[in-house]
């Protein structure tokens, strides 16, 4: 198979402690590199992020760094694709390492298989001991509910891949990234991709490796933020989520309701409801944490305890709030351009 020439596009902000493992993988790839151009797309990085691609941009002249006043990734996705000369986009996320056959098998899958995007599986890794801990739980269905990328490496159709290889005349034809998403464009793109009557192919030999937080408090502001903008994703593009995105605000609207219940009328049946929600919860919690301690050490069995907990709380908070303010953020969006300027065929 004759390789086209690709573009490589990567939004990036506030990466330094990431971006030249980053590079280092992409220039490490057995795609030729004079078949591709690199674009990294900066939303107003605060670090030095934007200084260490200009180091690295003079090691290789493949990388294009461009400037996002925007921020936000699909604003980033956006920059990228009308300034890029390839027929192909490769995806990236700086916040990952690729293996060196990544690139190229994501292209010839697209290439080879009926489908408008082609992606692999997420290998959650994380630095220093949390950085573990948290990465083993995402690792688990309590952790992810049944994300078939993070689970499984079987090939077949699926729902949605991370980040993804696409024709660029797929964006001439549904449209660009939705600029509204601040998160979930991706979720949103696969399924305006499956709504027009495309297909998203998974290769499980085509592998990410992903680095999660590495904090307690950067995996609960994670799961708030998902939380809430899974809420509002799912009124501004309907279908777009699928159920296990809404499980822990499932869970955590039951846990209030029926602490309230009980309090108010001293009922045992709210009482029992409660306790055998909570009980059968911490089994699987216990089951879990017992699982990962017992293959990576026992220090993280009280980690993990905590760990599960605190992020499936902090996912269902955040989307309760994004129930609160999805009122005033569909006015605030009311009559924006939703294909972030490309042009949109009429759907046949």
């Amino acid at each position: 198979m004759e390789l086209p020439f690709i573009s490589v596009i990567l939004p990036v902000r506030n990466e330094e402690k990431y971006i030249c493992a980053c590079v280092a993988s992409i220039f490490a790839q057995d795609y030729p590199v004079d078949r591709m151009e690199v674009i990294f797309v900066d939303g107003c990085s605060e670090d030095r992020t934007v200084e260490l691609l200009h180091e690295e941009q003079r090691k290789h002249p493949q990388i294009i760094v461009l400037h996002n006043p925007d921020r936000t990734v699909p604003y980033a996705m956006n920059i990228g694709i009308r300034r890029c000369r390839g027929g192909v986009i490769v995806r990236l996320d700086a916040h990952a390492e690729y293996p060196p056959d990544y690139v190229r098998l994501s292209v010839e899958t697209l290439l080879t298989h009926d489908c408008d995007n082609a992606g692999g599986y997420f290998e959650t890794h994380g630095r220093g001991f949390m950085g573990s801990a948290i990465a083993e739980m995402l690792k688990t269905p309590l952790g992810v509910g049944n994300s078939t990328f993070r689970l499984s490496t079987q090939d077949g159709y699926v729902d949605t891949v991370p980040f993804g290889c696409f024709r660029r005349e797929l964006f001439d034809r549904i449209g660009g990234f939705d600029e509204r998403m601040t998160r979930n464009q991706d979720n949103e793109l696969n399924f305006r991709i499956r709504k027009n009557g495309g297909k998203i192919f998974m290769n499980g030999k085509i592998r990410v490796i992903y680095y999660c937080r590495d904090t307690m408090r950067g995996i609960m502001r994670m799961g708030f933020m998902n939380g809430k903008w899974n809420v509002i994703t799912m009124a501004l593009v309907p279908g777009s989520m699928g159920v296990r995105h809404f499980v822990p605000l499932a869970f955590v609207l039951s846990t209030l309701l029926l602490v309230l219940l009980t309090l108010l009328t001293r009922s045992m049946l709210f009482g029992g409801l409660l306790a055998l929600e909570w009980g059968a919860y911490l089994l699987l919690d216990a089951f879990y944490s017992y699982t990962i301690a017992r293959e990576k050490g026992w220090r993280y069995l009280p980690v993990e305890l905590i760990l599960y907990p605190a992020f499936h709380f902090a996912y269902g908070t955040g989307s309760m709030v994004g129930l609160v303010k999805l009122p005033g953020f569909l006015r605030a969006q009311d009559g924006r351009d939703t294909t972030g300027g490309f042009r949109k065929e009429p759907k046949a």
